[in-house]
C-alpha cells in the first residue's frame, strides 16, 4: 500500500445489478442476488483496511416506481440479508444503521431491520449504513421543515442557522461526510444521493457492473484516494 491516508467514510452507488443479469439471459432479481455477494467482499475489503465508515446507495425513493413484482423481489432479498448477515455483523463488529423514508419500507423489513439496528448497536468496528427509500433533496425538504418546526416552538431562533446546525437534522447526522465516493457501472452522476454531505467528497467512478465489483476493485480504488491531495478550498 502507498503512503496516504485511508478514508474513514467510503459511500457507494451500487450500479449495474439490472444490466448484469441482461447480459447472462437472467431474471433482474439475479442480478441483484449477485450484487448481495458484492456488499460481502466490500465490508471485508473495508474491515481489513480500517475503513470505520461505509454507507450503502442500496434503494432510492425513485425505485419504487419500479415494476411492483422487482420491488417486492428487492424488499424480500433486503429481509433476507438482514437476518442471515446478523451473526456475522456481530462476529466482526459491524454497526447497522438506515437512513431514509424507513416509513415506508413493508412491516416485514422495518421489524429485521430494526432488530439488526438493536443487536449491533454495540459494535464498533465499522459502521454500515443502509440508505434505504432515500432521496437526497427530500433528505434536505425534510430537515428544512424540522428546522421550521423548531423556529415556530422558539427552540431555535433562525439567525442560530447554519451550516454545521443544519447537518444536525440530516439523517447523516450520526455519520461523518464521505471521503471518498464510489459508483460503479460506469454512470457519471449522483442520482440523488447524499447531496448535501459529498460537498469535499473525492469521487472515483468504475466502468465494472455491481455483481463484477471485487475487493481488489476496492483496494485499487482507495490506493488511488490514498495519492489525491484534499484542499478543501484552500491553497
Amino acid at each position: 500500500m502507498t503512503e496516504g491516508k485511508i478514508p474513514e467514510h467510503v459511500a457507494l452507488i451500487m450500479d449495474g445489478n439490472g444490466r448484469w443479469a441482461k447480459k447472462r439471459n437472467l431474471p433482474r432479481v439475479m442480478g441483484h442476488r449477485a450484487g448481495i455477494k458484492t456488499v460481502r467482499r466490500v465490508i471485508e475489503a473495508s474491515l481489513e483496511l480500517g475503513v470505520k465508515y461505509l454507507t450503502l446507495y442500496t434503494f432510492s425513493t425513485e425505485n419504487w416506481k419500479r415494476p411492483k413484482k422487482e420491488v417486492n423481489a428487492l424488499m424480500s432479498l433486503l429481509r433476507e440479508y438482514l437476518i442471515k448477515e446478523l451473526k456475522q455483523f456481530n462476529k466482526e463488529e459491524v454497526r447497522l444503521l438506515a437512513i431514509g423514508q424507513l416509513e415506508r419500507l413493508p412491516q416485514s423489513v422495518k421489524e429485521a431491520l430494526d432488530r439488526a439496528i438493536d443487536k449491533t448497536k454495540d459494535n464498533s468496528r465499522l459502521t454500515l449504513t443502509l440508505a434505504l427509500s432515500y432521496g437526497g433533496r427530500n433528505e434536505i425538504v425534510q430537515a428544512s421543515k424540522k428546522i421550521a418546526e423548531d423556529i415556530k416552538i422558539n427552540k431555535i431562533r433562525p439567525n442560530q442557522i447554519n451550516e454545521e446546525l443544519f447537518s444536525k437534522y440530516l439523517y447523516t447526522h450520526k455519520i461523518p461526510d464521505p471521503d471518498l465516493l464510489i459508483r460503479t457501472s460506469n454512470e457519471l452522476r449522483l442520482s440523488n444521493f447524499l447531496l448535501w454531505q459529498i460537498s469535499y467528497t473525492e469521487l472515483y467512478f468504475c466502468h465494472k457492473l455491481w455483481p463484477d465489483f471485487t475487493e481488489r476493485d476496492f483496494k485499487r480504488i482507495v490506493e488511488d484516494y490514498k495519492k489525491r491531495e484534499r484542499r478543501f478550498g484552500n491553497i
